[in-house]
């Protein structure tokens, strides 16, 4: 019975285990309620323990039966005085003796492209890694770090061949390191156009689609220098985490600090102006990867896969037939990359089947039985009336809490863990997002049965809702609250054997003729999505949900519940009590 770990101790702790051949993963937000696990402290090395301790209990094994162990490299300053092999005893520290001992570890962006290339069920593909910073470049770039790599992917073996350098340029106090960080640059402009209190770059990326990058287009392409042989350089601050020296656009100078002085409209404009030109940079690489490899498939993983507006035309304009996302690009995503790598290259084991799904966590447990919130009723044992009964309440325009299953790995709601609703009614996405405390602008995704996405979008869309896709004009006025300004949805294809809510998604169809429904994240704002049954009736109250079903329970606001007909079931009744 082969067993392989793999870890994440940095941003977005994680753990994933592969035993023979199955797959466990999961978060450890999910466990701590700290979005991304974050700490105060730069640098801060934490131990997945309780994602790690579920992941061996889900598998019923002992840290001795594992027989390989990896972890994403992350110090990133050789200059500070670590090195790889300080880096990997300060690690196997943190862990029991058998795994500590058996720890090796895999450079960090070795790591993200591996979680999806050994996933993506081709052979031969071109890679692409982008993010803030990965693992040291070593000791002659002082504290340099990976933040553009491009790989030649085969199944013998994974070759570098593109690697973003810093250059050196003047400053007042001697010559200056300048990193070529896309990732730091995205997050850097949206911290200056996004008042805080929002999520920066996805909430940068939404309002993108309300502005006019014709305004500034000229003035941020500036910032950005594509040189040959897929190289970008970018001027000291915007690669870096500094938001606080100004950068003068138009007549304004945009700070952290400032962004909320500027009107929504002038935000709009910066914010269509970077993802034009951030989206240009990275197509730039790609081709650069493309004319290397000769592949006609592009893997991307790293934090700038999370870009859905950016991955949704990327193969196209790139010269590529085939993008693969990760299914979970972040950061805890190396966890799963780690495992993959053992799993494939060092015991030489099967790749996985292409997933459909990242419902790899744990079950939600029971649903409980007191101190139900006032002003809901519980139903028990529904059992096959589930589906129909939520299928109804959707129909008739309620909000739905849905837990069902196997937690998702990876930032994304897929189903297991989502509040889904109509996604004809544009009221109903103002409710959710003033439910949420979102911004306004902000859109909702669709999840669609994957025989009927053609009907009704043009693009391909995957199963982990990391592409925007357009929605076809002829449809798109019945399905208004999941369509942004711009005409485009970020797309979730449910297969067939999905588990989470395929069987919602049918009854749904039945009754209303629309194969999709508007999904989102079910968590409270400022938290990561929430893990057990528990969370789930505490948020549901908090966020006055209309209804919650944890597995063929279903919790009704009174409102529903006390109403002459009740929520119907398929057979046209009240279920009972």
């Amino acid at each position: 019975m082969p067993a392989v770990l793999g870890l994440n101790f940095h941003h977005d702790t994680s753990a994933a285990l592969i035993v023979d051949g199955r797959l466990y993963a999961a978060e450890e937000e999910r466990w701590s309620g700290i979005k991304h696990h974050r700490h105060t402290h730069k640098g801060v090395l934490t131990n997945p323990t309780h994602s790690l301790a579920w992941c061996l209990d889900a598998a019923g094994i002992t840290p001795a039966d594992i027989d390989a162990v990896w972890a994403a490299s992350m110090r990133p300053a050789p200059a500070a005085g670590r090195w790889l092999g300080e880096e990997r005893e300060e690690l196997a520290a943190l862990l029991p003796a058998p795994l500590g001992d058996r720890l090796r570890l895999i450079s960090h962006h070795t790591a993200h492209i591996m979680a999806g290339y050994l996933l993506s069920g081709h052979d031969h593909a071109a890679g692409l890694v982008i993010d803030a910073g990965g693992s040291s470049l070593g000791a002659d770039f002082g504290p340099s770090r990976e933040r553009i790599t491009g790989y030649d992917l085969r199944p013998d073996r994974v070759d570098r061949i593109h690697q973003a350098m810093p250059t050196v340029a003047p400053d007042t106090t001697g010559p200056r390191r300048v990193h070529p960080s896309l990732g730091h640059f995205y997050r850097n402009l949206a911290m200056r156009i996004i008042p805080p209190g929002d999520e920066p770059e996805g909430s940068m990326m939404a309002l993108a689609a309300f502005g006019d990058p014709g305004r500034h287009r000229e003035d941020v392409r500036s910032l950005v220098r594509m040189d040959a042989d897929g190289e970008v350089r970018i001027p000291h601050p915007l690669g870096s985490a500094d938001t606080t020296t100004p950068l003068v656009i138009g007549d304004r100078a945009w700070t952290a600090d400032s962004a909320a002085d500027a009107t929504l409209t002038e935000r709009a404009d910066l914010a269509a102006a970077v993802q034009e030109v951030f989206a240009d940079a990275v197509t730039h690489v790609a081709r650069h990867l493309q004319r290397l490899t000769g592949a006609s498939t592009l893997v991307f993983s790293g934090g700038c896969a999370l870009n859905s507006h950016l991955n949704g035309h990327l193969a196209a304009d790139a010269g590529f037939e085939t993008l693969f996302v990760a299914p979970a690009p972040h950061d805890a995503g190396t966890a799963l990359g780690a495992a993959l790598y053992a799993w494939n290259y060092q015991l030489g084991q099967p790749r996985l089947a292409v997933p459909i799904d990242a419902g790899w966590g744990p079950e939600p447990g029971r649903f409980p039985t007191t101190g139900l919130p006032a002003g809901y009723q519980a139903i028990s044992h529904l059992g096959e009336r589930l589906e129909p009964t939520v299928a109804a309440l959707l129909a008739d325009r309620h909000i739905v809490g849905w837990v069902q299953g196997p937690m998702e790995f990876g930032p994304r709601a897929l189903g297991h863990r989502s509040i889904l609703a109509h996604p004809g009614d544009t009221s109903t996405r103002e409710r959710l997002n003033a439910l949420k405390q979102r911004a306004a602008y902000r859109p909702f995704a669709p999840a669609v049965l994957a025989e009927h996405a053609a009907d009704w979008f043009d693009g391909d869309g995957d199963p982990f809702m990391n592409r925007v896709v357009k929605v076809r004009p002829d449809r798109a006025e019945q399905v208004r609250a999941v369509v942004h300004h711009d005409g485009t949805a970020r797309l979730q294809v449910v297969e067939a054997h999905h588990q989470g809510m395929r069987s919602l998604l049918e009854d749904f169809h039945r009754r209303t003729n629309l194969p999709l429904l508007l999904n989102t994240s079910f968590n409270l704002k400022g938290t990561p999505i929430l893990r057990t049954a528990e969370q789930a009736v505490h948020a549901a109250a908090e966020l006055r949900l209309d209804a919650l079903a944890v597995d063929d329970t279903l919790l009704l606001a009174d409102h529903i519940a006390n109403t002459p007909n009740g929520p119907l079931n398929s057979a046209g009744e009240r279920p009972a009590s």
